[in-house]
Parts: C-alpha cells; sequence; structure tokens
C-alpha cells in the first residue's frame, strides 16, 4: 500500500486500513495520526511480521480526527466493535462463566445460577470460576435470605396446589408461592441479598445483628435465635472470600501473562476489601502490541459495557496503558467520581497483584495445552512441522530438551514428550548434570542427550537388558529432537546425533524464545513458520512444558540441599533422626528457630545429640 498523497493532520483520531473489498482490517488510535500513521510505511523489513502483512493486505488508509485523547479511545473501541477487524487484537475466550442471578424485573424475584447472555431485569454477581462455588454461597445465603429458587413453572404448580415445597420448611424459601410473606418483607429479603453479593456485607451483618438483639430484648427468643442461625450463615459464606484490602476499598486487579501470539488475562473483583469475583480471558495477538497498547484494548473491552460489580475506585496493572491520562479520565466519567489506575509497588497491593499474575500464567498454558488437544489441530500441526521442517514423516513423538540451573548449582535436564501432539507424561525424564562445573548450558545439553541416545542405543538391541522396566525407559526414538535455544544448542543436538551414528535417523531443531525462531542444521536463517499456525503453537507448548519440567526439578533439588545441608555431619544426628526432628518443627526454619529447651522437650532425642544440634546450628 502506497502512502497517502493527502497531507495526514498531527491531530488526534482514529485510523483504520482496508481492504480491496474496502473492509476494515485494522483500527488504531493516536494522539498525533501523522506520526503514528508514518511508522506504517517504513522499510517491510523493519516491521514486525504481523504489521507488514497488514500493510501488504492494505489498499487504503483513513482516519477520523477528533477533539482529545479521550475521544479517540471511544472511537477506536465502537469502531472495533462495530466492524470486528481481522488484524486487531481478539478475544477468543469461548468459556461461559457461572454467575449468580437475581430475577429483578419478576414480581417474586428468583435467585439462581446463570451462565451465557445477559438479559434485561436480571442483575448479576460474579463470575465465579466453578459452578459448584457459587451454588454452595447460593445454598448458605437462603438460610439468612430466604428467596425463592425455583422455576416459573414450579412457583406457578405450587400456587395452584396452595402447598410450598420442601424448602420453605427447611426455612430456605419464605413461601412467596403461597403468600406465607409480605410483598415488603420479601423485597427486603431480595434487597440485602444482592446487598450482600455487592460486597456490602458489614452493613447486613449489623442489620441481622440489631434484629437479633432487638428479638431478645422483649424476649422473642425463637426468632432471636432463627436470626443467630442466619449471622452464622453470613459468616460461613465470609469466612470463603478472602479480606485482601481496606473495607471500603473497591478494586480490579489485572495480572497479565502473554507470548508472540497470545494473552492471558487474569481479573480479581475486589468489592468493601473482598475478593467477591474473578474472570479469566484470552486474546489472540494478532497484532503487534506493546504491553500498554494491550492494556488499552484489555480496559477497553472490560469497561466499553456496563461492568456488573459497577465501576472500581482503583485498577491496578502491570503496566500503564498506552492512553493511560484518556482512559483514567473516561472510567472517572462513567463512575461519576474518581478512578485512579495504578501500579503497585509494595505491600499487600503487591502481593496481591502477584497472585492474579500467577493465574495468568497458568491460564496461559492451560490454553495452550488446550488447544493441542484439539485433535483437528494437532493433525494440522504435525503435517505442517514435516512440511516446514522437511521432515520424512509426520513427528508422531517429539522431544523436548532444557536445562536450569543457579548460578551453576542444582543442574539439572528435563525431557519432554508429545505423542500424537499430546504429552506423554509417563514418558518425561529427568536428568541430574553430572560432569559439569559452573555455568555451562552446551556441556549439560551435551550430556542429556549423550546419556538419552546412548541409552536408547544400548536398548535397541535387545540382548542388552533383561530388565524390562530399564529397558522400556528410552525404547522409541523421536521422530524430531528439539532443543530450547538457538543455533549454539543445535549445534549441540546436532554433534551428539552425528557422534552417535544417528543423523539419518532422528532429525534435530531449536526453538530460540526470543522471537519464536525455528533453526534447523544446513541453514542459517530461521525456518519459516507462519506466526499463528498450529504448528508453531504445538512447539511452544512443548518448549514451555520442557522448561517447566525442568525448573520444578531443579527447585525439588535445590530445596532438598538446603533443608539437609545445616542438618548434615552432626554427630548423633542420622538420616530418620534429621528428617523426624524435621517434620516435629515443620521444617528447617523451625528447626534453626527453636531453643535448647525445645531440643530437650523431644523425649525420643538424646539430650547430647540435642546439644549437638543446637551448637551446630548456633554455629
Amino acid at each position: 500500500m502506497r502512502r497517502p498523497e493527502v497531507p495526514i493532520p498531527e491531530t488526534p483520531g482514529s485510523y483504520q486500513f482496508k481492504d480491496t473489498h474496502g473492509r476494515v482490517i485494522y483500527v488504531g488510535k493516536a494522539k498525533n495520526l501523522r506520526a503514528r500513521l508514518s511508522t506504517y510505511f517504513a522499510d517491510p523489513a523493519t516491521l514486525h511480521p504481523r504489521t507488514a502483512t497488514m500493510v501488504e493486505t492494505a489498499t487504503s488508509v483513513e482516519w477520523i480526527e477528533v477533539r482529545s485523547d479521550l475521544e479517540a479511545v471511544l472511537l477506536e473501541y465502537s469502531l472495533i466493535k462495530e466492524h470486528r477487524p481481522r488484524f486487531n487484537i481478539s478475544l477468543r475466550d469461548d468459556k461461559s462463566f457461572p454467575f449468580l442471578a437475581v430475577t429483578v424485573d419478576e414480581e417474586w424475584p428468583r435467585a439462581m445460577v446463570m451462565r451465557g447472555r445477559r438479559r434485561k431485569g436480571t442483575r448479576y454477581f460474579g463470575p465465579y470460576v466453578q459452578a459448584w462455588a457459587i451454588r454452595e454461597t447460593l445454598d448458605s445465603l437462603l438460610r439468612t435470605f430466604p428467596v425463592r429458587t425455583c422455576s416459573a413453572s414450579k412457583f406457578a404448580q405450587h400456587q395452584r396446589l396452595d402447598r410450598p415445597c420442601l424448602l420453605f420448611h427447611i426455612e430456605k424459601c419464605s413461601g412467596p408461592c403461597v403468600a406465607a410473606v409480605s410483598k415488603e418483607d420479601y423485597a427486603r429479603h431480595v434487597n440485602d441479598l444482592m446487598r450482600f453479593l455487592n460486597g456490602d456485607s458489614k452493613a447486613v451483618v449489623d442489620q441481622v445483628t440489631g434484629e437479633m438483639r432487638e428479638a431478645a430484648s422483649v424476649h422473642d427468643f425463637e426468632r432471636a435465635a432463627r436470626l443467630r442461625d442466619r449471622l452464622q450463615a453470613i459468616d460461613k459464606v465470609l469466612e470463603k472470600q478472602q479480606m485482601v484490602a481496606g473495607n471500603d476499598d473497591d478494586i480490579d486487579v489485572y495480572g497479565i501473562a502473554e507470548d508472540e501470539l497470545l494473552a492471558s488475562v487474569q481479573v480479581f473483583f475486589v468489592r468493601k476489601g473482598r475478593v467477591v469475583g474473578r474472570n479469566a480471558l484470552v486474546f489472540d495477538k494478532v497484532e503487534d502490541v506493546s504491553t500498554g497498547l494491550l492494556l488499552d484494548r484489555v480496559l477497553e473491552n472490560a469497561y466499553g459495557e456496563d461492568p456488573i460489580l459497577g465501576f472500581p475506585r482503583t485498577v491496578l496493572l502491570p503496566d500503564l496503558p498506552e492512553s493511560h491520562d484518556a482512559i483514567e479520565q473516561w472510567l472517572t466519567d462513567r463512575r461519576g467520581s474518581a478512578v485512579s489506575i495504578r501500579v503497585p509497588q509494595r505491600g499487600d497491593k503487591r502481593q496481591l497483584h502477584e497472585t492474579v499474575t500467577h493465574n495468568a500464567v497458568e491460564e496461559l498454558r492451560r490454553s495452550r495445552l488446550k488447544r493441542t488437544a484439539d485433535h483437528n489441530a494437532r493433525s494440522r500441526a504435525l503435517v505442517e512441522l514435516q512440511e516446514y521442517l522437511s521432515l520424512p514423516e509426520a513427528p508422531l513423538r517429539i522431544e523436548c530438551y532444557d536445562m536450569a540451573h543457579l548460578h551453576g548449582t542444582d543442574y539439572v535436564g528435563s525431557m519432554v514428550v508429545l505423542e500424537d501432539g499430546l504429552p506423554a507424561k509417563r514418558e518425561y525424564r529427568k536428568f541430574a548434570i553430572r560432569g559439569v562445573e559452573g555455568n555451562d548450558d552446551y556441556a549439560a545439553m551435551r550430556e542429556v542427550l549423550t546419556r538419552r541416545l546412548t541409552a536408547y542405543l544400548d536398548e535397541r538391541d535387545p540382548g542388552v537388558s533383561t530388565d524390562l522396566k530399564r529397558s522400556s525407559r528410552f525404547a522409541y526414538p523421536p521422530q524430531l529432537l528439539l532443543v530450547d535455544g538457538g543455533k549454539g544448542q543445535l549445534s549441540v543436538a546436532r554433534e551428539v546425533v552425528h557422534a552417535l551414528g544417528l543423523e539419518d535417523e532422528i532429525p534435530v531443531a531449536a526453538l530460540a524464545k526470543r522471537f519464536e525462531e525455528v533453526f534447523v542444521p544446513g541453514r542459517d536463517e530461521p525456518v519459516p513458520i507462519p506466526r499463528g499456525s498450529e504448528a508453531l503453537f504445538l512447539l511452544q507448548v512443548i518448549r514451555d512444558e520442557a522448561h517447566r519440567f525442568a525448573n520444578a526439578f531443579h527447585r525439588q533439588r535445590r530445596a532438598k540441599r538446603m533443608s539437609t545441608s545445616v542438618l548434615d555431619g552432626i554427630e548423633g544426628l542420622g538420616a530418620k533422626r534429621r528428617q523426624r526432628l524435621i517434620e516435629h518443627f515443620g521444617g528447617v526454619k523451625g528447626v534453626r528457630e527453636a531453643s535448647l529447651e525445645d531440643f530437650y522437650a523431644i523425649t525420643w532425642l538424646p539430650d547430647s545429640v540435642a546439644m549437638a544440634v543446637f551448637e551446630s546450628l548456633r554455629r
């Protein structure tokens, strides 16, 4: 596409790239349209592959000028919603999280668990990650707020019979179907339930507590006992809602984990200091975006429609969005009071944000694994790999290797396996590096690959071993051997395969994490595997799984070394006593902090050994 002949203004606005059919394929925004659009007409070799593809596909670009950054944000959001451009970040999350819903538009509102599209006249609370969690919460709350949960047909049936159902008799429904409760009292139950679910638990607890004391003061002990039971039910629910902030804090906390192709977003909704819901989203990164621009898209998607739990007072993010001031003003206008967008630096909010980010990392890993679980996607990925890497056959067994260490200590290696595109965890192997001193990933990789392939050669001859368990450990060769790294790791893998005479039997490749580039022997440039292809996703999944498996083994070995080294070499403290001592004090930290009297109090530990342990730790 050529640069526009008309001058591009230096004002805020939104721009739209269109294809030959006039369809909008990309929508963006800018504080300065000329400066932003100029970046798209640079040398295509300097552009990100996805950006270059978009510019090549487009035949024209148009723009709309606005008066401020805020208007640019709003215009971009409305245009993306209208056109759904193929090169914009797209939300592909297909999960339908359950909500606790109250049908406020009915004569006798009903509480229930709902999924899917929201409808008018219904208040929603949540979302919850597990359906069983919301049902358990609702069951506990019905003792305090006895609203109906039956369907319209069930309600009408009991109206005709003039006989309530079992829930009325066990005091989990106030019986509106038989006029056992007035409309005013029933409306109060519904309003109190919604206040509680909206996070205003203190006011509800104070109200029920006051009613209980009032009933007791007039000697209505039966009603006071019922109100006491309701308070206990409320306490049971509150125990499950983690208190993470002050009583007046309304916060939305966003954690993000991303790679070249996907972005996983985890949101915790905190109302009145308690986590009352959470949500998980996954975005396809079909455009080249910075973290700041990605956060723009996330917030536009989250607050473009009125959020179920209302607008928060504070939004915590891992980084500031690109249009920070404009989006902050937008949220302030929509909430009707000040909204602050911040990056937590320390304290409880920082710890909460780290928890949310950890959830996002796990969701990203699950999303990748889920994609490989689809049979058609797996089949396409294997066929694509065969084509792109020029393999003799589709790689039905892929092995990937990675190393982990800390400054050269506790060096370990991992081998993970995909069979027919699925993780074969029974085939995973751990390697404790034996012959490498210091920090040398190449030497460690050489040792692991040599041990694995030598074992395969030994076991290929059925007469070598009669141990059935051992003879099945490395019996199958990989149809693709993948190493985590670049050309250096690839050279090591190639040397090992060549030295063992397996270069014609086992193809090798390397996946470099920085740009997700795939290297194969005999080629200086990376193999051009398209971004977003099933083949690249499959390689990413097995590479990340190898990394996770290696790190887990490394942490395990490091923890074991650190937990035993301080108690090694103490006279009279053998392996069994050492383990028993650690269990007695709940860990090595507890042993370190124990006093001499604590050691003497252990009946099975001789006084002389107790003194030796105490003195050794003090030294």
